[in-house]
């Protein structure tokens, strides 16, 4: 018999596992959280998303302190090692901690540590810290047990100077030069984070150009300001093998390029945590990155059995992960209103920081949507005199004739917070969707929102100047 029984058992407790529990609990569940660290919060809150933005954060405020001429006059720059920044995420963990170790008590939601394998599709067997079993039925499972960083054969992970993007929060020093290979967001990110800590960075990139999937005049943006932070971009680079010693490493590329560095960080792909979990027998199978195919309603192959957040893949975001756990819940309760996570505004933490939502440039040609734009460079605006984050852009797509707002790109300080605006419009139906709405709004001054108003008669002067009825 099992020692627990409930109506929904969630292996995870990070963002989707969180949102999960919390819908379900709503709805009258009886409802418990498996997860094998002893702290709640996921690999978001440990090793991902929460230490990586803060020490970003942190490098983000000594540049700004060190470059500012108000500072400069008082005194000479300062400059904080690795591990010194890394403390800032400390105090940052402990409180997102606490605040839902709260939540998880108030709302009754029962805690189980230890590490879950299915032993049928209604029970779970569960290997405790202390080396016993505890034996858990559910009427509803939720797999959140999100992803870990991608390890090829041939690189030697234990290796004190080779690194990747959860390890690397522990580094123990500033390394005076890094090999980043791969350019996704995480090594886009961590390049500009080490730039920002005068590191001399690599950035190997197996493809053409940085983050493909972002507008060729944002992707552009970033490619200029990484090398403007001295960073070196290797375009259409693959690695050969590595070698290591005992004060650094050296890759060898296949085109016969050597780089040599004191530090190498492997940020290639991550991989879904789905091993050892049992799920061969219950007739799940995952791809080659071990993640699990779900459908609309994140239902796995087994009907009871839910997947949400980067253990399906795309989009891979914590946002849009919570949101994934509460609606595959929703689902589950039978609830009146449930959603499938679509709309999605990417976030980029890069410095600065990218954001984005709906259709790019590329896109909308090729689908020959005829199209406008409208443009807000953060020089011409006061809030970013003033806080001194004049580099950036706000890119409004448009369509020609309705005005539909089609995409909304932004790079530049707080761009992740300034995108949910053109996202709320986007969302409007019909003749509610329109450039126009920016126009007819009057802004606070000075705000970073009011780049809206700019980009919107930056592009309806652009439409309408054939007809000289511009936008004043």
């Amino acid at each position: 018999m099992a020692d627990y029984q409930y109506d929904l058992v969630i292996i995870g407790s990070g963002p989707a596992g969180e949102g999960a529990a919390m819908s379900a609990v709503k709805q009258g569940w009886s409802v418990a959280v498996v997860d094998d660290r002893p702290m709640v919060g996921g690999n978001c809150t440990h090793l991902g998303t929460i230490p990586s933005k803060a020490l970003r954060h942190a490098v983000r405020r000594m540049v700004q302190f060190n470059t500012m001429p108000m500072f400069r006059a008082v005194g000479d720059p300062r400059w904080f090692s690795f591990p010194d920044l890394m403390k800032s995420a400390d105090d940052v963990i402990r409180k997102q901690v606490e605040g839902r170790t709260k939540d998880y008590a108030r709302n009754r939601i029962k805690l189980h540590l230890g590490r879950a394998s299915f032993t049928d599709t209604h029970h779970i067997s569960i290997k405790q810290p202390d080396h016993t079993r505890e034996t858990i039925k559910a009427r509803f499972f939720l797999i959140a047990t999100g992803s870990s960083p991608y390890h090829p054969d041939d690189v030697d992970f234990d290796h004190p100077c080779i690194f990747d993007s959860d390890s690397i929060l522990s580094l123990d020093r500033t390394p005076r030069n890094i090999i980043i290979y791969g350019a996704g967001v995480i090594g886009c990110e961590y390049a500009s984070i080490f730039a920002g800590l005068d590191t001399r960075v690599d950035l190997v990139n197996s493809r053409s150009g940085l983050l493909s999937f972002l507008d060729d005049e944002i992707s552009d943006a970033l490619s200029y300001q990484l090398r403007d932070l001295n960073v070196t971009v290797r375009h259409n680079e693959e690695y050969d093998h590595i070698e290591t010693r005992n004060n650094g490493v050296t890759m060898e590329l296949k085109s016969g390029k050597r780089i040599h560095a004191e530090a190498l960080l492997w940020s290639n792909g991550r991989s879904g945590n789905t091993k050892n979990m049992g799920l061969e027998e219950l007739g799940l199978v995952v791809n080659e990155r071990g993640q699990l195919e779900v459908n609309g309603h994140y239902q796995t192959t087994v009907p009871h059995i839910y997947a949400a957040g980067d253990v399906v893949g795309w989009p891979s975001l914590a946002g849009a992960a919570y949101d994934q756990g509460r609606f595959a819940a929703a689902h589950m309760c039978g609830a009146a209103r449930e959603y499938h996570v679509e709309d999605v505004a990417t976030g980029i933490w890069t410095i600065p920081e990218i954001s984005f939502v709906g259709k790019t440039e590329s896109e909308l040609t090729e689908q020959q949507v005829p199209y406008e734009i409208g443009r807000a460079y953060f020089k011409n605006i006061a809030r970013a005199h003033i806080s001194g984050e004049e580099v950036g852009v706000l890119k409004i797509l448009f369509h020609q004739e309705t005005l539909e707002i089609l995409g909304v790109h932004c790079f530049g300080a707080e761009a992740s917070e300034i995108i949910h605006i053109g996202q709320a419009i986007m969302n409007q139906s019909g003749d509610a969707n329109t450039i126009e709405y920016f126009i007819r709004t009057t802004f606070n001054y000075p705000t970073m929102a009011e780049a809206y108003r700019i980009a919107a008669i930056n592009g309806m002067n652009r439409l309408c100047r054939e007809s000289r009825k511009l936008v004043i």
